[in-house]
């Protein structure tokens, strides 16, 4: 379980990040967003003692993280670096080493791991002769390949072709299965709702969002109204309650409420002659949230 407890750090007069706290329990994955300079990246170095906190403390199950602690720690940075002119299975098994693994406990491992992330090409080759993707699940290899207990990965999915984001995905929820503690940022929303239990989003280093993906979405009301109708946009219009119309190419309509109550009013005057091929009411999506949320001035 890891802990953070008020965790501030400041860069002379600029505050990078300020009063954060969060817990992430055994088996559970944790999505840091927010813009770019919004602290994550801070937050991250915090936590691996890369950076000196102002105020605050982290814990691992109950106690700071000690030196053997780190061993135990899979940390992929945004900036990626791997060692071009060494082979895949070199690189591996250096990279577990200074996590305390053997060339015995890894390198039976390295195959299992290639054809988990689908990595084109044989250990043997040189990490330059790989495509810039390969790199990456490379990277990710040397991230997860010691089955780390706690996992902070920075923008993992960061130039990943949709197939790769889906193996990334997967192998994220596999750590999970296994009891690992899962922290990182991304700006796809769709990743983080897909897969996260817990969301933190931070706004020039403040904490403005907090709690579990599907209750901070329904903290902001069913504003979102997906319909298929013989109703017209003029007879939309007509109706009190709704603040935005966007008429689609199938001639569907994707409405936004300003009363999610009004969201019956057009159930009833949809389906007043029966059947209609869709009416879907729901909140705001996380992408729409994030939005909101990041040009706020004010809470």
């Amino acid at each position: 379980m890891l802990q953070v407890e008020r965790l501030s750090k400041t860069f002379g007069d600029y505050q990078a990040l300020s009063e954060l706290s969060f817990t992430i329990e055994d088996g559970q994955i944790l999505g840091l967003i927010g813009q770019n300079g919004a602290g994550k990246t801070t937050t991250f170095r915090l936590i691996l003692d890369f950076l000196t906190a102002d105020t605050g403390r982290v814990l691992w199950n109950g106690r700071p993280l000690g030196e053997k602690d780190y061993d135990l720690i899979g940390y992929l940075p945004e900036e990626r670096g791997l060692y071009p002119k060494i082979s895949i299975e070199e690189q591996l098994l250096f990279f577990a080493s200074l996590r305390g693994k053997t060339k015995q406990e890894i390198e039976p491992k390295i195959d299992v791991w290639m054809e988990k992330f689908q990595v084109k090409g044989k250990k043997t080759d040189k990490v330059k002769s790989l495509s810039k993707g390969n790199q990456q699940k490379v990277q990710l290899i040397a991230t997860l390949i010691h089955e780390p207990k706690l996992v902070i990965l920075d923008e993992p999915f960061s130039g990943l072709d949709p197939v790769n984001a889906e193996l990334l995905k997967n192998g994220i929820l596999e750590l999970k299965q296994q009891g690992s503690c899962v922290i990182f940022s991304s700006h796809n929303m769709d990743n983080v709702e897909k897969i996260c239990d817990h969301l933190i989003m931070l706004r020039n280093g403040e904490t403005v969002l907090n709690g579990k993906v599907r209750e901070i979405r329904e903290s902001f009301g069913k504003t979102k109204l997906y319909l298929a109708s013989h109703l017209t946009q003029a007879q939309l219009a007509e109706i009190h309650g709704i603040k935005q119309i966007k008429a689609q190419e199938d001639e569907s309509f994707d409405l936004t409420l300003n009363d999610p109550m009004a969201g019956k009013v057009i159930f009833d005057l949809a389906t007043k002659d029966g059947y209609i091929p869709m009416f879907n009411q729901q909140p705001p999506t996380l992408e729409e949230i994030f939005r909101l949320k990041a040009g706020a001035t004010h809470e």
